[in-house]
């Protein structure tokens, strides 16, 4: 990751070299320009440049005359009547954009037409930090702003009336920032770097942050009868693992809340083997385990009062002699049947076990699981919606308020018995795709099979968890979805 920044809030700050970053609300002055701009250049700048303070337009002033800083930027905010706290976001991203070879930035929050909240100011810090994020990891050569850095923290002082609140909602902020990167290095990795084995260990890692966390090996997952699972793993010489994280930050008495990750490290698709063109995009199969495992360190980080349990399901879908066939029939955990169509239609056998196991183990109030489930659901949403499906209109609404609130947005779907038939099969209990129609539909439904009448939600992030559009907030190829979205259900509807 390059361009991180050592961020901290001041109620004032003395204007000394390095860049000036000023706030502007349409048709309104800039922040700050009496200290930072005392000949008025900016004035004339902005005159000469037709730049009013629109969203996200920039102002870019190099050795302003008679300036104490050596740069100033002018970021607009837009109306002020229209800004919602992902435009926050959005602005501390597009400021992380145009840092360049700065050493030191100084922001002025508070633009005249606006009252900046401390979360406003958290919001923004956030903002910069996801938005400066890049996976550089294997490159042996970086670009020459990387280099003019030396890998130092840019540092960045924002100033704002409310410094001090600020400070105490940028510790949230900065929980969120980690469970957000620690999913989009996931997703980026190569799945020859990044194992069943080695997931398993980043979960082991968050025994740090008070995590309780157990991996199950394949023997165990044996006994206890996850032949669904096992079964999409048996082509690979990588052994799978299923992690099961534990954060108690709630009431002894109070019923956990769940979330469930498809972790497929890579799915050539087994004996089904899907067309050689794009396919290695498919190391971010584990999309969804890694917006769960991203999701576990950000509340263990923030310390959430909540009970939650966060399950990863870790296998790799190899063709091999021992693989699993088009025609095989497996028995879940739960006991029931699957005839196995598709060897490609993996992820819903490892999320059928990794829901029973949560859902006999844990009793939860509720379980969401998230997996790069169906192609269908791209051709449906594109990829500026993650599908939803739920047995429960509660839990439904939840996730949608959610996702409007965080810009992670959700778009439910259909489940129906007509549906559920589509997966009847002649040999089995049912079969692990309904064909060609209502994929997306078809997939849930057979998950749904296996919640009994627990209150559950299916988010399918195929289209959004990797190879998204990038805006200011993310350039990355993985993104990060889910993390945010989560977090935010958590915070606004079971923390005591």
């Amino acid at each position: 990751m390059a361009s991180r920044f050592d961020i901290g809030f001041a109620k004032t700050a003395r204007a000394s070299g390095g860049l000036a970053v000023l706030l502007q609300i349409a048709g309104q002055a800039a922040a700050g320009l009496g200290e930072v701009d005392p000949e008025g250049v900016v004035a004339r700048a902005a005159d000469v440049a037709k730049f009013t303070g629109k969203a996200l337009k920039t102002l870019d002033v190099l050795a302003p005359h008679g300036a104490p800083v050596d740069r100033i930027l002018v970021l607009g905010l837009g109306e002020a009547e229209k800004l919602g706290p992902h435009d926050w976001l959005k602005a501390g991203g597009a400021a992380a954009a145009r840092i360049g070879r700065a050493e030191k930035a100084t922001v002025y929050l508070d633009a005249p037409g606006v009252t900046v909240t401390a979360k406003n100011a958290a919001d923004f810090a956030l903002g910069m930090q996801l938005g400066a994020y890049s996976f550089d990891t294997y490159k042996t050569k970086k670009d020459e702003d990387d280099e003019a850095k030396n890998g130092k923290a840019v540092k960045v002082t924002i100033v704002t009336a409310v410094a001090s609140a600020a400070k105490k909602a940028n510790e949230v902020s900065d929980a969120v920032a980690e469970g957000v990167i620690l999913a989009r290095n996931l997703v980026n990795e190569p799945a020859n770097v990044l194992g069943p084995v080695e997931f398993a260990d980043k979960a082991k890692a968050l025994e740090k942050l008070g995590v309780e966390v157990d991996i199950l090996t394949e023997r165990e997952m044996k006994k206890l009868g996850m032949a669904a699972l096992l079964g999409v793993a048996q082509g690979s010489v990588r052994p799978p693992r299923l992690a099961v994280m534990h954060w108690k930050g709630g009431k002894d008495k109070d019923r956990p809340i769940a979330f469930i990750g498809k972790g497929v490290v890579f799915d050539t698709g087994g004996i089904s083997i899907k067309p050689a063109a794009g396919m290695e995009d498919m190391k971010g199969d584990m999309g969804g385990a890694a917006a769960v495992i991203g999701l576990m360190h950000t509340l263990a980080a923030r310390k959430a009062k909540a009970n939650v349990v966060g399950i990863l399901g870790l296998v790799e879908n190899m063709p091999d002699g021992n693989a699993q066939r088009p025609g095989d029939i497996v028995k879940s955990m739960s006991g029931q049947t699957i005839e196995v169509i598709n060897t490609d239609a993996e992820g819903r056998l490892v999320l059928c076990d990794a829901l029973w196991y949560c859902n006999e183990t844990f009793k939860p109030q509720f379980m969401v699981n998230l997996a790069t489930l169906t192609g269908a659901i791209m051709v449906a949403l594109g990829s500026h919606h993650a599908g939803l499906f739920s047995n429960d209109d509660t839990l439904a609404a939840r996730l949608t308020a959610a996702g409007l609130s965080t810009n992670e947005r959700l778009w439910r779907m259909p489940l129906g018995r007509e549906y559920d038939k589509m997966i009847d099969s002649k040999f089995a209990d049912m079969k692990n795709t309904g064909g060609r129609y209502a994929g997306s539909i078809t997939a849930a439904q057979f998950l749904h099979r296996f919640v009994k009448d627990t209150p559950w939600a299916h988010l399918d992030i195929a289209g959004t968890a990797m190879g998204s559009p990038t805006d200011e907030i993310n350039q990355s190829w993985g993104s990060g979805f889910g993390v945010r979205l989560l977090d935010e259900l958590v915070r606004a509807n079971y923390e005591g």
